[in-house]
């Protein structure tokens, strides 16, 4: 398998897979619930409001405008620049996915990304963070158990750490980078405001901001959430297997265009640096466009991309 992650200190996996002594921080957990479970409380408060009429156009473009930006700052920026160095770009467009990708409130950039390759050193054994496989038991029950874990409930109870010193050294390292970090709080709130602002300036009324604050924020975490935990869980589980990885990652077709790209998992397993996830002919990458368009305007260079040869000798029989 290719080198899942830059930076990753070999000769530390083994003390991992020991088991190292994990002390989660309260406020992480409490932040992590908070913005995990008043999203779906306000999702079922807007379902209520559009049930009775009270959805403009101006709520729906707002949604897709933050939405889109945001998405792409977790599958462009957090996973294929940041986690996997599949392309190379100056420090402003390091800066700007950062940004647009703490925007989706999903949690600080290095945190994100020591998580994610720590998932791809231990995909699917011991020491992952979200495998549906490892430790939830067996038969049907153990499955469901495993599908939650993955999906969503290692978000609100593993007190794992990131331990982004072992697996994100060379972005503590980039001052942009760490720079974004650190101010976290700073661009999630800011990923609020947008999505209200946005709402006054369309409709000249604080109401419409808060419309636009309800479906540019609350709605947009609650999907844009959902969108990566469904590659953690679901992309662990069903679908077809065009590569033999030694693990369970999956490709499901189906969720290719709501993911960006990002649900050709089992693609992405097989060459994690490749900057296009859709390898196959038709499978849509709208992320791997996105970084071709870059490319051909100037803005990126060095992306990486696998060879048919490569390809196809690592295809399943």
């Amino acid at each position: 398998m290719d080198t899942p992650a830059p930076g990753l200190p070999g000769q530390e996996v083994a003390e991992h897979k020991k088991g190292m002594p994990a002390e989660g921080s309260l406020v992480d957990r409490i932040a992590n619930m908070t913005v995990t479970v008043v999203p779906l409380a306000l999702v079922g408060y807007a379902a209520w409001l559009a049930w009775g009429g009270i959805l403009d156009w101006q709520a729906v473009l707002i949604f897709f405008a933050t939405l889109i930006p945001f998405g792409l700052g977790i599958t462009v920026g957090f996973h294929r620049l940041f986690t996997h160095r599949s392309f190379k770009t100056s420090a402003p467009m390091r800066g700007l996915w950062a940004v647009l990708g703490s925007m989706a409130l999903e949690g600080p950039v290095i945190e994100w990304v020591a998580y994610h390759r720590r998932h791809h050193a231990f995909s699917d054994e011991e020491g992952d963070p979200h495998s549906p496989h490892v430790g939830h038991g067996e038969g049907w029950r153990g499955a469901l158990r495993g599908l939650f874990y993955a999906h969503v409930g290692w978000v609100l109870f593993s007190t794992e750490p990131a331990e982004e010193e072992r697996y994100a050294p060379d972005l503590m390292q980039d001052r942009v980078v760490r720079f974004v970090d650190r101010t976290f709080v700073l661009w999630a709130v800011l990923g609020l405001a947008i999505p209200f602002g946005l709402g006054v300036a369309l409709t000249g009324t604080i109401y419409g901001g808060l419309l636009g604050l309800l479906w540019g924020g609350a709605v947009r975490i609650f999907v844009l959430h959902h969108i990566t935990f469904c590659i953690n869980s679901l992309c662990h589980f069903f679908g077809s297997r065009d590569f033999v990885t030694g693990d369970e990652s999956r490709n499901l077709a189906l969720l290719a265009p709501f993911t960006f790209g990002e649900a050709w998992h089992n693609n992405h397993h097989a060459f994690p640096t490749s900057a296009r996830h859709g390898l196959g002919r038709g499978q849509l990458d709208p992320s791997a466009a996105l970084i071709s368009l870059m490319e051909r305007v100037g803005l990126v260079w060095d992306v990486v991309r696998i060879s048919p040869e490569r390809i196809a000798s690592k295809a399943a029989g």
